[in-house]
């Protein structure tokens, strides 16, 4: 029903404190335990803004050139089975 921009708006604005809950709630048309609701989920999840790691992502054992290199060797050995199982092959 409510967006997630309205939603951060409206706990950013209970978690300043400049006016109530109700106050803030009444100004929105919303209730106030959905105003506290929100205001709760942001301080929960404010730590985990800065978590990921910023920089080089680890290489993936599937992304190594080696291993691509020898995937494609074993796919076309493999191909060039069933082509000529086929009667495909010339």
């Amino acid at each position: 029903m409510y967006g997630s921009a309205f939603k951060a708006k409206v706990g950013l604005e209970a978690i300043r404190g400049v006016k109530t809950v109700n106050e803030i709630a009444q100004e929105h048309g919303v209730h106030p335990s959905q105003v506290a609701q929100w205001k709760r989920a942001i301080q929960e999840q404010a730590g985990s803004l800065f978590d990921g790691k910023r920089g080089p992502r680890p290489v993936d054992a599937q992304s190594d050139p080696e291993h691509l290199y020898s995937e494609i060797g074993r796919l076309k050995v493999e191909l060039d089975w069933l082509k000529k199982k086929s009667g495909l092959s010339q």
